[in-house]
């Protein structure tokens, strides 16, 4: 693949793990610069030294959730590196619960970081990149904003109401150089499925080979994603040939989802 000449300067919210720093990885090798966001800059670091800590990448703490953050990152990443030209949205949270027993606070704190996080680093970016006539948003949503999962409802009505917005941006800009689009991954190999892997164990005495099955078995591969997988397929968006797509709901499930 090659990566669009004009994309220069790659913002990843989420970047302190899992898919996100699959994600850094394969663009700070790729040779642009990349400022990886998020909530705690010991894992942010965690990945730079990962990396070898290059030149090319920043790591700035920000929380999606709140605005003034969001401007205040947005700004001194653009300080540094230059106009955003790249946009990763893949900072998220899950809360696995019954409706009857959800809270406004369980519910408020997934729509705030799934939802308006998305929102937020996407209208701090949206008119520079209508200035260059030219940009790539790439929003991390899941399978659950294409069908529904029991115990997730606020998960699920978070990543349906990022995938509506993906496609209603995408014809706004439609003429304006910029492409917007969502990966939505099933169930992909990250410590919150190894957590999650840990709990059911705990609680119900399963091998923790029994365990992850409750997770694989939605996959007809009978598999988890890999980060990488995710990775990859945000870089195939960014590619010069991919110019014409956008809008898209791209479903990385092995089949779970067509």
């Amino acid at each position: 693949m090659t990566m669009h000449g004009d994309i220069q300067h790659a913002v990843v919210t989420g970047a302190g793990g899992g898919i996100g720093a699959a994600i850094v990885s394969e663009l700070v090798q790729s040779g642009i610069k990349v400022s990886l966001l998020g909530r705690k800059i010991e894992s942010l670091n965690t990945v730079l030294d990962g990396l070898g800590r290059p030149t090319t990448a920043q790591a700035r703490i920000c929380d999606v959730a709140y605005r003034d953050n969001v401007d205040d990152a947005v700004s001194a990443v653009t300080a540094s590196f230059g106009p955003i030209n790249l946009l990763v949205n893949c900072a998220g949270m899950a809360k696995t619960k019954p409706f009857h027993k959800m809270t406004n606070d369980d519910w408020n704190d997934s729509i705030d970081v799934n939802l308006n996080g998305v929102f937020n680093c996407t209208s701090a970016v949206i008119n520079s990149m209508r200035d260059q006539t030219f940009g790539r948003i790439v929003n991390i949503a899941s399978t659950s904003a294409l069908k529904g999962y029991a115990y997730l409802s606020a998960y699920c009505a978070s990543k349906h109401a990022v995938l509506g917005l993906t496609r209603a941006l995408a014809l706004e800009t439609a003429l304006l150089g910029i492409t917007v689009n969502a990966i939505c991954p099933g169930y992909t190999d990250t410590s919150i499925i190894s957590d999650g892997v840990k709990v059911i164990s705990e609680k119900t005495g399963r091998t923790a080979d029994q365990a992850l099955q409750t997770f694989t078995k939605t996959n007809p591969q009978q598999r988890l994603i890999t980060p990488t997988e995710v990775a990859n397929t945000v870089l195939w968006l960014c590619d010069e040939h991919s110019q014409s797509i956008t809008g898209q709901a791209l479903s990385l499930s092995g089949g779970e989802v067509m």
